[in-house]
């Protein structure tokens, strides 16, 4: 009984969506209706500015953090923490709370690996800022870091990690398909900093 609700709570946090709501709340904008439509921080960014970004990243970490962190604090340290954060990112991409849409879960899987491990937390964000400073792509950060942490997983032989990853990587990467083909197309969009987006400039100038 207590897993179930558990495994509701994370999915509900999961599915808050913060994007949304700080739009509508602080800056009377919706942010599924501009850029590229997704209620994540990168859009977040793009659309509402830093300190609303910012905001969205850290609340979208939190919601898994929380997720995962509650069989710590409900005393049933037998259960896994990821089985029980996976529904968070369930959540984040099939929001109750936006008609089942949602964003790309990769905020909110980063923080199911803090309540986990903060050592694979912080190896999987170096991922992430290391590949979003070369490519100046938050999309393919999210893809490379996600992918990148299944592996080390797999080396690790922590063989539920490696399968909850590998799972989220599907997830994540289903959800950027888009994105890869413009990657591909070499029209994804860029931010304003790193080695891909001084390139572009550099070509188109």
């Amino acid at each position: 009984m207590k897993i179930a609700i558990m495994i509701i709570i994370a999915y509900l946090l999961g599915s808050i969506p913060s994007g949304v709501w700080i739009g509508k709340l602080f800056f009377h904008e919706d942010i599924r209706l501009k850029g590229s439509g997704n209620i994540g921080t990168t859009n977040t960014f793009r659309v509402l500015g830093k300190k609303a970004g910012i905001a969205v990243l850290l609340i979208d970490i939190l919601k898994g953090t929380l997720a995962a962190s509650q069989p710590y604090l409900f005393g049933m340290s037998h259960v896994n923490p990821l089985v029980i954060g996976l529904f968070a990112s369930l959540g984040h991409t099939c929001s109750i709370f936006d008609h089942f849409h949602g964003g790309k879960a990769v905020a909110t899987s980063a923080g199911i690996l803090l309540a986990y491990n903060p050592l694979l937390f912080l190896m999987a964000s170096t991922f992430f800022v290391s590949t979003l400073l070369l490519t100046s792509m938050a999309s393919a950060a999210s893809i490379i870091g996600i992918t990148l942490t299944t592996i080390v997983a797999l080396f690790l032989q922590d063989w539920i990690l490696a399968i909850i990853a590998g799972i989220l990587s599907i997830v994540v990467i289903w959800r950027h398909r888009s994105n890869i083909s413009r990657i591909f197309n070499g029209t994804e969009s860029m931010v304003s900093f790193g080695l891909g987006n001084y390139l572009r400039h550099k070509k188109n100038s």
